[in-house]
């Protein structure tokens, strides 16, 4: 008897199988791997595009953009591109996306039956089974199944968006702390040349009797200073360089790119602070990403509640072939008929996968409800800092920076005038690099705050400080001892 024969005959079988494709309303691939919704989410939030490469195609137009935008010094927009392009991590977290994807696509198929074959043959008779055995209950909770794999699917989408806007965040600091650390070698060299230029002056003015050892000696301990800054602003900048370019994925030539030499300006006009809350709560990617991870979860409850009792139910459809030799005559039967094995938890009747599950679910309403708090308050703690991170970096733009420069002016004037001396004059040049430095970090972490207020409304996580903010604001300890 043939398969198709077998099947036909198994009507309640195929009665089953018909219905399980009528609910199921089987799922099919997007074409892009389910990015759809990422790419206009992150083109909505950061105006960047977001691109999965997967074939050599995609690989060598992006590299063509990358390509082009390094030609150019970077900017922070161009950095936040490049590593949308170029980051190997941010690709693989496209390819979970694609590997829920096809979860979700698997589980809206219905189970695939088993056919068995068993031939016994022994003494002139010769025994033919067939089995066709597919599982019922998979067929009955498909269409639950298939709408669990969905809101899993979607959770998906939310979490490679939140990665998207991570690594976006991520470069943005990392770009912002390259280039404070390329200004700041920047000043510090020009103040070693003007430290080598007094010392110069200075010992000379002693070979004539005009400066005194201790004059010489300030002089040459100041440019000793301030070339041992240099050396640690030099070794910062190539660390935070090299941060940078992790972030971006380059490496090769590629790694010579362009930065400029001076951070960008600042946006004069801070966000208001109304609605802050309700506004990370409604954008915040992994926490509509974890909601959508509680309704899957919340789905599995219910479906082990309904299936508790009957934990494995196969439907077998039968057909024999028997053929014997009796009385020198062959005798051929045909028995049908099918099988259903219902495997039963006696001894819990369920109960322990509903507590599991249960617990699994109020586990995850608690730490939804928790990450709801400290979602509100990261929002409140990002807009304090940025609003106090502007107000630092304003009173060095509109005061500090420009008394320093009046400061340094009358200082070697009257030092001109012989109204004050050798260590005056140092001691306010030192204090003015400490101050131009300190102006510097208080910029750089301005710009820092404003990505970290944006992150905190959307998503993308704060990063930790980098070694960066500690160096400079402990460079100034240099000088103070003197």
């Amino acid at each position: 008897m043939a398969l198709p024969v077998l099947i036909a005959r198994s009507n309640r079988l195929a009665v089953l199988t018909v219905l399980a494709f009528g609910l199921a309303g089987c799922a099919s691939f997007t074409p892009d791997g389910g990015m759809m919704p990422v790419k206009g989410r992150v083109a909505s939030e950061l105006g960047k595009e977001a691109v999965k490469i997967t074939s050599p195609t995609e690989a060598a137009q992006a590299k063509a953009r990358i390509t082009n935008l390094l030609a150019r010094p970077l900017t922070a927009d161009s950095a936040v591109q490049i590593a949308l392009l170029n980051n190997r991590g941010l690709q693989a977290d496209y390819n979970t996306l694609g590997i829920s994807e096809a979860a979700y696509v698997a589980a809206s198929l219905p189970p695939s039956p088993t056919f068995q074959l068993e031939r016994v043959a022994a003494g002139g008779e010769l025994d033919i089974e067939r089995r066709l055995v597919a599982s019922v209950l998979s067929l009955l909770t498909l269409p639950a199944r298939r709408d669990i794999a969905k809101t899993q699917f979607e959770a998906a989408r939310y979490r490679a968006i939140e990665a998207t806007f991570r690594l976006a965040a991520d470069t943005r600091r990392a770009y912002y702390r390259a280039v404070a650390a390329r200004q700041t070698v920047g000043l510090l060299q020009k103040a070693r040349l003007s430290a080598e230029a007094a010392g110069d002056l200075s010992r000379k003015l002693g070979e004539t009797g005009g400066a005194t050892k201790l004059d010489q000696a300030r002089s040459a301990s100041f440019y000793a200073e301030v070339s041992n800054r240099l050396a640690e602003a030099r070794l910062q900048a190539g660390i935070e360089r090299e941060a940078l370019i992790r972030q971006l994925g380059l490496w090769g030539n590629e790694i010579d790119y362009k930065l400029p030499g001076v951070l960008p300006a600042t946006a004069g006009k801070l966000p208001s602070s109304s609605a802050i809350e309700a506004q990370a709560v409604r954008r915040r990617v992994d926490l509509i990403a974890a909601r959508l991870d509680l309704d899957a979860m919340a789905a599995e409850l219910g479906l082990t509640q309904a299936s508790r009792y009957v934990s494995l139910l196969d439907l077998t459809g039968l057909a024999n072939y028997t053929r014997a030799s009796e009385d020198g005559a062959k005798k051929r039967n045909y028995p049908r008929g099918f099988e259903l094995e219902v495997q039963i938890p006696l001894f819990d009747l369920g109960e322990t996968g509903v507590r599991r599950a249960r617990e699994t679910y109020m586990q995850a309403v608690n730490r939804l409800v928790d990450k709801a708090v400290t979602v509100r308050s990261e929002a409140r703690t990002a807009f304090l800092t940025y609003r106090g991170r502007h107000e630092i970096w304003r009173q060095y733009r509109a005061r500090i920076l420009p008394l320093r420069k009046t400061i340094n002016q009358q200082a070697v004037l009257e030092y001109s005038g012989m109204l004050i001396d050798v260590f005056d004059l140092l001691t306010t040049t030192r204090e003015s690099l400490d101050v131009s430095v300190a102006a510097i970090g208080a910029q750089r972490d301005f710009l820092i705050a404003g990505v970290d207020f944006q992150a905190a409304l959307i998503g993308g996580g704060s990063a930790p400080s980098s070694g960066g903010e500690t160096a400079m604001a402990a460079a100034p300890a240099a000088g103070a001892a003197h």
